[in-house]
């Protein structure tokens, strides 16, 4: 068990490189952010199929057996700010303030999962710690503040965001509580606190010799650290305490379900004002329309750094989620990526045949502009274009899809791309 910290600390920087190369496009390997808890429960209701549940089983079963192991292992917020506090103890050599937990995290994940049930994913991905890691790593504004705020926190109170205000850190630490295999202290503690000392999470009392396991996110430093091995990682041996709940807790979570139930109301409410304010908008192919897009789009900006025409672009204050803009290009008729790369099931997973039959605009020819030249004939993917000797060249609208290659090729501008109400499939 000594060496259990330096391994699961070697995968964690495995992981970490795959998630920051993967968002960038530069080396997948594992697809790293098809592992992500929060993406992969939202993917089972709006985009299923057996292998994401099958990798959500896996996730979930691995909380169940092992507690909170996802927090140290697979998420990249998470090994960021354990590479923050090995950074601090190492160069810096300065203990962090020992943190302290406390019930508001119960009430913040009520109010995000409570809307994300109500069907809007408008308050999560501000709080979802992959869509921030994600946000961050493609320079928005936000993300990069929040992740300065994160490192800050991290700094001096270790990893207080994923105890006290991670929304996903929550529910598997609720899982934790009955998992299988714990941190537990044995009989031959000496109570020398360091395993205390060093825990990034808060959860260890040395002198009562008692291990919050909720809290606890298996980051195995206090196996490390303990001169006696009194700390253990398995099946406590010892007899169980009888299940009691405290009068404080019985508050505590009944005023949590009850915030739970109102934000579903509300995320009801939010998703329909929200799509009466939404500009019009050209979405990448399996993204529907722009009201459940919007509703479903957690601003990972996977798609955005994948996209090799570079055409999809951030959020802006006109729509708040990724979108096209064709004037940087076109989208190309043999490449689905953004579909492929997103995490959430809000960009549908398409066959690139799928993609290919997938309308996701109209074109217009404006016959005033139009020199007749021919080349937005030449370039259209689908032969929705004709044109006969002397005459302008017409639109098939039937056979259109949108992708905007005549209007790229088209050096006079006449031909505009505009938005439709809902994809089809041709």
């Amino acid at each position: 068990m000594k060496n259990i910290y330096k391994i699961r600390f070697t995968l964690a920087l495995i992981i970490f490189i795959l998630a920051t190369t993967g968002i960038f496009g530069i080396f997948y390997g594992i697809n790293v952010y098809d592992l992500q808890f929060m993406p992969l429960l939202q993917r089972i209701f709006i985009d299923f199929s057996l292998i994401v549940l099958i990798l959500f089983l896996i996730v979930a079963g691995l909380t169940f057996f092992c507690g909170r192991i996802y927090c140290s292992l697979f998420c990249p917020l998470g090994i960021l700010q354990e590479i923050t506090g090995f950074i601090r103890n190492n160069l810096i050599k300065k203990q962090c303030i020992k943190q302290t937990n406390f019930p508001l995290k119960y009430f913040i994940a009520a109010i995000v999962w409570g809307i994300l049930c109500g069907g809007s994913a408008i308050v999560i991905r501000y709080t979802e710690p992959y869509s921030i890691f994600g946000s961050a790593m493609t320079g928005t504004i936000f993300g990069i503040s929040a992740i300065i705020i994160i490192i800050i926190a991290a700094l001096l109170k270790d990893r207080i965001f994923c105890t006290n205000f991670c929304p996903v850190g929550t529910v598997l630490g609720l899982i934790s509580k009955v998992s299988a295999n714990k941190i537990y202290i044995s009989e031959i503690c000496v109570s020398c606190g360091q395993c205390e000392k060093n825990c990034p999470s808060g959860c260890i009392n040395s002198k009562e010799q008692t291990v919050d396991n909720e809290t606890c996110i298996k980051c195995l430093k206090c196996l490390e650290v303990c001169p006696k091995g009194g700390i253990k990682y398995g099946i406590n041996p010892k007899k169980e305490v009888k299940f009691s709940i405290k009068r404080r807790q019985l508050i505590i979570a009944g005023t949590a379900l009850a915030l739970f139930g109102s934000m579903i109301k509300a995320g009801i409410e939010i998703q329909e004002k929200i799509v009466e304010k939404l500009k019009d908008v050209i979405l990448p192919p399996g993204a529907e329309n722009k009201e459940k897009f919007f509703n479903k789009c957690l601003n990972c900006n996977l798609c955005v750094e994948n996209c090799p025409q570079k055409i999809i672009v951030k959020a802006d204050k006109e729509y708040g989620a990724i979108h096209i803009d064709y004037s940087k290009g076109l989208c190309d008729y043999n490449c689905h990526k953004c579909s492929q790369v997103c995490p959430s099931g809000a960009i549908k997973k398409l066959t690139l045949e799928e993609k290919q039959k997938t309308r996701i605009a109209m074109a217009m020819i404006n016959e005033d502009k139009c020199s007749q030249c021919g080349e937005c004939v030449k370039s259209c993917p689908v032969h929705a274009i004709i044109k006969e000797n002397g005459k302008p060249p017409v639109l098939n609208a039937m056979k259109c899809i949108g992708c905007g290659a005549c209007k790229n090729a088209c050096h006079f501008g006449a031909i505009e791309i505009f938005q439709i109400k809902e994809q089809k499939t041709l």
